[in-house]
């Protein structure tokens, strides 16, 4: 089982690039509070540490070369931000088939029934992302994450 913090990681960056690609190209506000949910800074101002847990992953998406932006909102959010050209890649290209086997995203005989097109769509990293979010399950979403950020990046 993986740390906690690990986990949470993977799920707000999860939660973040699919902000972006859903907005992509346009630049957008990304706020802390949409993907790790309402902080109430303390007595002194100071977020709590989930709250910066999810701010600092998105400035280590940026320190990755998956996000640019052009600025931070103070401690909440990052002003303008968009994807680059090799997560916009990464994320539309198809992910290994075995994968989405493996995760039981994709039932081969219903898949095949459907257009090219869309099946081209059910086939990329950002559907398995959307699909690992929406069932809530932070080791199915930690997998995902780890196809998205360590699969082999040479044609990137």
């Amino acid at each position: 089982m993986a740390d906690l913090h690990v986990e949470e990681f993977y799920k707000d960056a999860a939660v973040a690039l699919v902000q972006l690609y859903g907005a992509f190209p346009r630049r957008t506000n990304l706020f802390v509070e949409d993907i790790a949910g309402p902080d109430e800074p303390d007595e002194f101002g100071l977020h709590s540490k989930r709250h910066m847990a999810c701010f600092g992953a998105l400035l280590w998406l940026a320190e990755e070369g998956l996000v640019r932006y052009v600025d931070t909102i103070r401690q909440e959010a990052l002003d303008q931000a968009v994807l680059t050209r090799s997560a916009f890649i990464r994320l539309s290209a198809p992910a290994p088939a075995s994968l989405a086997r493996e995760l039981g995203i994709a039932d081969e005989a219903s898949v095949s029934t459907l257009p090219p097109s869309v099946q081209d769509d059910l086939s990329t990293h950002i559907h398995l992302v959307r699909t690992a979010l929406k069932t809530g399950n932070s080791g199915r979403i930690s997998q995902v994450m780890q196809a998205v950020f360590f699969a082999d990046s040479g044609n990137y």
